[in-house]
């Protein structure tokens, strides 16, 4: 957006802001630039999107020009939307996340949809959420499954702490727990969940430099690199996952799609499993390995 003061007919309106807004992002590389626009112009504004169109001709004042261009300007230069505002919408319940959290996706939806239809029968479901990040999985579990007790963990406190602040703000802390350490180290000995939930790292470090620069750049690395592979921390949930898990009890964990073969068989050649399988994301790619233990054990 330009400085100068514009001539009348060349007033810096809400909807000539997001136009001139899209095409700039565009042109940087964004692949959602209108939406993109829309969220950092109401973010300026401090009003809801839906306001943007009942004020499409609205001029701008200079205060929110000037905020406007410094969050387009770190935009264009990869830094995440949701970072630029400070939250992100998940199965539509909105989050804040920081720096120290991965934002919210919505592939991760499918594992939170898989979890909610076989626990809406139980009485009081126990789940497990490791590595809960900004906890939009643990919470929005708790909110769709009003007698479930949730307990969630993560080996970074920052992290931990946007969670508790979200669950805070979605009214469901007296049904949730957080836990800070690795894993399953932090959890109690022998309790047991009717499910364990993760969405964990899974990005091979020899594919990192070609992830996409607001990733790479801005989002932690410990939630997103697991090593050669990437296969390090599912096969740890794999494997010491059993244990906590009550008879017919179900595991889920998301993955990327490259890798669904080889954690299936990893998965499948655990005795305490009677069954695994994996689940497509809405866009028909591989995403949530679904395993359930022996119903006797």
């Amino acid at each position: 957006m330009p400085d100068p003061a514009p001539r009348p007919a060349d007033v810096w309106t809400v909807g000539r802001v997001l136009e001139w807004t899209k095409q700039y992002l565009k042109q940087h590389g964004s692949d959602s630039p209108r939406l993109d626009a829309e969220v950092l112009l109401a973010h300026a504004r401090r009003c809801q999107r839906i306001k943007l169109y009942t004020d499409f001709t609205e001029p701008l004042p200079d205060d929110v020009r000037a905020a406007m261009r410094e969050l387009v300007k770190r935009r264009a230069a990869a830094e995440p939307v949701a970072y630029l505002v400070g939250h992100r919408e998940f199965f539509s319940l909105d989050f804040q996340v920081t720096r120290d959290v991965l934002i919210p996706r919505p592939e991760t939806e499918t594992l939170v949809l898989e979890v909610i239809e076989r626990a809406k029968s139980l009485p009081s479901p126990r789940i497990l959420d490791i590595g809960t990040g900004s906890g939009c999985i643990a919470i929005s579990l708790a909110t769709q499954l009003p007698t479930a007790a949730v307990t969630a963990v993560d080996i970074c406190q920052p992290a931990l702490r946007v969670a508790q602040e979200n669950a805070e703000r979605h009214n469901v802390t007296d049904r949730m727990r957080f836990l800070l350490g690795d894993l399953f180290a932090p959890v109690p000995p022998g309790e047991t969940f009717d499910f364990i939930v993760s969405n964990p790292p899974y990005v091979a470090t020899e594919e990192w430099d070609a992830l996409p620069p607001d990733v790479r750049q801005h989002e932690p690395r410990s939630a997103l690199d697991a090593g050669p592979g990437g296969l390090a921390v599912l096969s740890r949930l794999v494997a010491d996952g059993p244990p906590f898990l009550n008879p017919g009890g179900w595991l889920f964990l998301e993955f990327s799609p490259e890798q669904a073969d080889p954690l299936h068989a990893i998965a499948t050649d655990r005795p305490e499993f009677d069954e695994a399988h994996v689940i497509k994301d809405l866009a028909g790619k591989a995403r949530v390995l679904a395993a359930q233990t022996n119903a006797a054990c």
